[in-house]
């Protein structure tokens, strides 16, 4: 059975650097990028750089909601990843890394191109956001080890209050992230 990863070195880097833009949520997106790096881990088998490029998108994919102030945040959570990825050199990444974060909310498979990470991304969200209902058949154990090691937080809820709000004001577009 697969391991819970605790830690990666450079998902912590990026989570503490963040840590005074996400504020008070920090715990919970901490936990929830955990998550979503555990589940996309185990979904794409371990592979060199893939934990790095899952890391990079793990903490970016939701990050504009912070940085940015907004709801509406692929496009920003996108600028974020690209910008870190030129500072640290790794610019060829940032189609994959942009394809990533664009699409983990998408309803339906990925269908671009196939040895990019994305599929797999998308489907460690959705184990997340589902609580775990969705498991993409990784073992019922893993997702419950995932889930008892990084516990929500209040992540849901908060996510749960800005879509509300959302809605007040853009009631024709209350999940701007979502795609079919």
């Amino acid at each position: 059975m697969k391991s819970v990863i605790e830690s990666q070195t450079l998902l912590d880097e990026l989570l503490e650097g963040g840590r005074s833009i996400l504020g008070s949520d920090y715990a919970g997106y901490r936990n929830h990028c955990l998550r979503v790096f555990n589940f996309a881990y185990a979904l794409t088998g371990e592979s060199g750089e893939n934990s790095d490029k899952l890391a990079i998108a793990s903490f970016f994919h939701d990050y504009g909601i912070w940085a940015e102030g907004t709801f509406d945040y692929l496009s920003p959570s996108k600028k974020h990843a690209a910008c870190f990825l030129r500072e640290k050199g790794l610019a060829g990444w940032c189609e994959e890394i942009s394809e990533m974060i664009g699409w983990h909310h998408k309803i339906t498979p990925y269908k671009g191109n196939p040895s990019w990470l994305v599929e797999s991304f998308r489907k460690a969200d959705w184990i997340d956001i589902s609580g775990g209902m969705l498991r993409f058949r990784l073992p019922d154990a893993f997702v419950a080890d995932v889930m008892d090691a990084f516990p929500n937080e209040g992540f849901h809820k908060m996510l749960l209050t800005l879509a509300k709000a959302r809605f007040k004001t853009h009631p024709f577009n209350p999940l701007p992230m979502m795609r079919l």
